[in-house]
């Protein structure tokens, strides 16, 4: 039995432990790091399915493969950023299709495939099934029209946030990184709202919290914890703003039997056997969901507070536990 970790070198830690906990499971586990293909690594395939890996982490006959860990993909990165763009964009597209195609054609277990990594990332979908699960879920509005933003804004007594729906990071004109973080807006924001119709954003209701969670399943199992992000001011409405100033502060939480059957149920619907929930947690006791990452990180919250995540993942790559095929 061997379990396939795809990612890439720069990952952080994630993949050392979930790799450790395979092999503290008498398994094996080989990582495939995408960046190192096709410069550094060769990759064969065939037209019966078999082939063969050889990288950093030695031989991989592809056939010796029993399930696939999907975590991030950077194929071609290593690819001269000075080659002729005119080859250079074909060299890593045909990479990424090669690497793709072998995941896509490997008949084994996968957490997750990508095909369905990318139908659970659409936010719309996740806030239709969510609320249709029963699940609490804020007002909502995806838009790059002005007037419907205002419109949306006279109709939420407590305020609007805004937030990016795929990124929360963008570039300035020197090339550095720029977080966009949930943001309320203010009245001067919605006078002045230009730029939208060449970018559509997301709005929500502001929701008062008590506290947030994050909500990590694996397989069926649910683990949460809570960080009081309404103690520090920077991050009132976003707490990656103070993510590192809080890291050590998250506490364990129990989540409301009723909450967590649904979340089940989202997960179901989703076709996901890992899942990363962000919720709001109201002064009311109202827990809100906000969204489902099917790929979110989870390092800080195996050292604060000690949420066993890379065990349960090993477990489920291992057929040890519950999967969604």
């Amino acid at each position: 039995m061997t379990v396939l970790i795809v990612t890439h070198s720069s990952d952080n830690e994630a993949p050392i432990a979930v790799e450790h906990a395979v092999e503290a499971l008498g398994e094996r586990a080989y990582r495939f790091d995408t960046d190192l293909f096709p410069t550094d690594l060769r990759l064969s395939l065939d037209e019966r399915g078999g082939g063969r890996l050889f990288g950093p982490a030695g031989v991989l006959e592809l056939a010796e493969v029993t399930s696939v860990w999907y975590r991030r993909s950077a194929t071609g990165a290593r690819i001269p950023q000075d080659v002729d763009p005119r080859l250079r964009h074909p060299s890593v597209e045909e990479s990424r299709r090669v690497v793709f195609g072998m995941l896509a054609a490997l008949e084994v277990f996968q957490l997750d495939s990508l095909e369905r990594v990318r139908r659970a990332e659409h936010k719309p979908l996740q806030l239709e099934l969510a609320h249709a699960l029963g699940l609490e879920v804020p007002r909502t509005l995806m838009t790059n029209d002005a007037d419907a933003v205002r419109a949306f804004a006279e109709s939420s007594p407590d305020g609007v946030v805004t937030k990016m729906m795929a990124s929360f990071a963008v570039h300035d004109e020197k090339g550095r990184e720029q977080v966009v973080f949930t943001t309320p807006l203010e009245p001067a924001d919605l006078e002045d709202l230009e730029g939208l119709e060449l970018c559509p954003m997301t709005f929500q209701e502001r929701i008062p919290k008590a506290i947030e969670l994050r909500v990590t399943v694996v397989g069926d199992r649910v683990m949460a914890a809570a960080i009081d992000s309404q103690a520090r001011p920077g991050a009132r409405h976003d707490w990656r703003r103070e993510g590192v100033a809080l890291i050590g502060a998250w506490q364990p939480y129990t989540l409301p039997e009723p909450v967590s059957e649904r979340v089940l149920k989202l997960m179901d619907a989703l076709g996901l056997n890992y899942g990363a929930f962000d919720f709001i947690v109201t002064p009311q006791g109202r827990h809100v969901f906000l969204e489902v990452n099917p790929a979110g990180e989870f390092m800080w919250l195996m050292r604060h507070p000690g949420l066993p995540i890379a065990e349960a993942l090993a477990n489920v790559l291992a057929g040890r536990a519950v999967r969604r095929c």
